[in-house]
């Protein structure tokens, strides 16, 4: 399979990683493009044999934390998080859009980690690599985001996640 087919096989996964990273379908369109465009010009450092996956999670991560320094102080994710389909009930749809707005009140640091163990199904190790950490540290950050996220999913911590209908 050549490199530019095996690129775009990926391209569905990296979307979904990059939407739910920055939570705004065209900014998370432009973060892929970016990082297609960078993994493509430095295609020659990639390691055949190793997880071309992990590279392109590797890749993107870099181009959003350059993204995110270069815009400091960076702005809070806005209230109006795109719907997602409607679901079957009602209900269903409530607890996705509190979940949706959990993982985005999440610090960066721990959402990336829970959005690549949890989403994409990396392992510790793969996420360690990817963003450049400890395991040990990915092992702490995915406990507090989870921590964390089930606090605000049950109202606790003083922030309850607001039901708009």
């Amino acid at each position: 399979m050549s490199d530019a087919q095996s690129l775009i096989e990926l391209i569905p996964r990296l979307r979904r990683y990059a939407r739910a990273l920055v939570g705004e379908r065209a900014t998370a369109d432009d973060l892929v493009q970016d990082t297609l465009e960078r993994a493509w010009a430095k295609l020659h450092l990639y390691r055949r044999g190793t997880d071309l996956r992990a590279w392109l999670f590797t890749v993107m991560h870099n181009v959003h934390v350059n993204r995110v320094r270069a815009t400091r102080p960076t702005d809070p994710l806005e209230d109006d998080m795109p719907e997602l389909a409607q679901r079957a009930t009602q209900g269903d749809s409530l607890l996705v859009r509190d979940l949706e707005r959990g993982i985005a009140a999440l610090p960066l640091a721990q959402r990336e980690v829970l959005l690549l163990v949890a989403l994409e199904d990396l392992s510790y190790e793969e996420t360690a690599r990817v963003l450049g950490i400890p395991i040990g540290t990915v092992m702490s950050r995915l406990a507090r985001a989870r921590e964390k996220l089930r606090d605000l999913m049950q109202g606790k911590g003083g922030t309850k996640l607001q039901i708009v209908k």
